[in-house]
């Protein structure tokens, strides 16, 4: 094969950057997004920003129309430096080939997914999708080695829906850069909240065409490509909506390995009716209230599960891992152990350095608490009770 000079770089997890943590308070940061904050559009082509305003007849209300505007200044870079890579890496990326068995990071939302992430990075062994990576899918391997070193200051230092370090080249979820590649997405669902949710079928890809199936297979193999080009190591993705696709991921890569991760549904409701919140705040041309939200947590939730239970048995002996979320915060040098060994990932000893650190530096820090009333613990015993009784949580009924 022949070899690839890059124009890219990689940044991973060090011991100068800040743990993936969760704020003392209930507050939203002070430095949350700002006007000037990219908005998770601004990686989109020209055609795939106009036909998503479209769908919606451009319902949007005035406070977004600042956010609007600035999107369709930038996207047509995003077109014209795709062209970019399609001359130089095109036929590179389509050559190339995944050869070392990824890694898929699976569970719901704010059930821990990106604390674990933060740690399989800190694996050189591993490569993954940065921030950036996924804001510009379309042409990261000719832009990546200049625009996030020039544009550092968009971004804020912490999400704002939980207060986790931020930045361009922090690992992000591969589901962003589908969207802005084109590809049906539930997160186009943050751009017009208040109307009925979008590509819900997309997490756990039932009805869908033959050409549909293989036009989103074709995509996320593609962007892949495009990171095992780039950075020949092991690929760790991490995305909550990968979820309920096991049989789809494993008709693709079928020695792919899976580490799923579950949360007690008490905490992880009402923290992913937080993330949505702050989110739609931040990405969505529709104004609060969004009435819509609950009904889409709880469903989408249902949606997943359903598809994952239904087909996690295929996944073959040794390429599967379970964790729960409050064993990896109280022993994640243990748990991380144990990942390794049981989906053969190499010798842990040799991480061992690297992650006792990190998590020596933020075993000091605490999540957030939420009191959840009756009559929403009641509503989460109905829809999600049997995710509860499957992984052994006890829903507080009489708090």
């Amino acid at each position: 094969m022949q070899k690839v000079t890059m124009v890219g770089h990689k940044h991973r997890p060090t011991m100068n950057q800040e743990a993936p943590t969760k704020s003392k308070s209930e507050k939203t940061p002070t430095n949350a997004y700002h006007w000037y904050t990219p908005r998770f559009w601004v990686g989109m082509l020209v055609s795939t920003w106009w036909k998503l305003l479209w769908r919606h007849r451009f319902r949007a209300t005035p406070t977004s129309w600042g956010m609007i505007f600035t999107t369709s200044l930038i996207t047509p870079f995003n077109s014209i430096c795709r062209v970019l890579q399609e001359v130089f890496y095109g036929k590179a990326i389509d050559k190339f080939r995944v050869e070392q068995p990824p890694v898929f990071i699976v569970g719901h939302w704010r059930s821990g997914t990106t604390y674990l992430h933060e740690l399989m990075m800190l694996d050189p062994q591993n490569t993954f999708a940065s921030t950036y990576d996924c804001f510009a899918p379309n042409h990261f391997l000719v832009t990546g080695w200049i625009v996030p070193k020039m544009l550092w200051f968009l971004l804020p230092s912490r999400r704002p829906m939980d207060n986790v370090a931020a930045g361009w080249d922090r690992p992000q979820e591969d589901e962003f850069a589908l969207m802005n590649m084109g590809l049906p997405s539930p997160y186009l669902t943050m751009a017009f909240p208040n109307e009925p949710a979008e590509a819900q079928n997309y997490l756990d890809m039932s009805g869908l065409s033959e050409a549909e199936l293989n036009t989103w297979k074709q995509g996320l193999l593609r962007f892949m490509q495009a990171l095992s080009l780039r950075d020949r190591k092991r690929i760790v993705l991490k995305s909550p909506p990968h979820t309920g696709r096991i049989k789809t991921l494993l008709e693709m890569l079928p020695d792919a390995r899976f580490i799923h991760i579950v949360r007690d549904p008490q905490v992880l409701f009402p923290s992913t009716m937080r993330l949505w919140n702050s989110l739609y705040q931040s990405q969505a041309m529709n104004s609060a209230p969004y009435w819509r939200l609950e009904e889409h947590v709880l469903e989408s939730h249902e949606r997943m599960y359903r598809a994952f239970e239904s087909h996690k048995h295929l996944i073959p002996e040794g390429h599967f891992c379970e964790i729960r979320y409050e064993d990896l915060a109280k022993d994640p040098l243990g748990q991380l152990r144990n990942i390794y060994e049981k989906l053969d990932l190499g010798d842990f000893e040799k991480v061992l350095p690297k992650v006792r650190p990190f998590v020596e530096s933020v075993k000091d820090f605490k999540t957030n608490r939420h009191q959840t009333d009756p009559e929403t613990l009641a509503k989460i015993a109905d829809r999600w009770g049997d995710y509860a009784r499957r992984y052994g949580y006890k829903l507080d009924l009489d708090s």
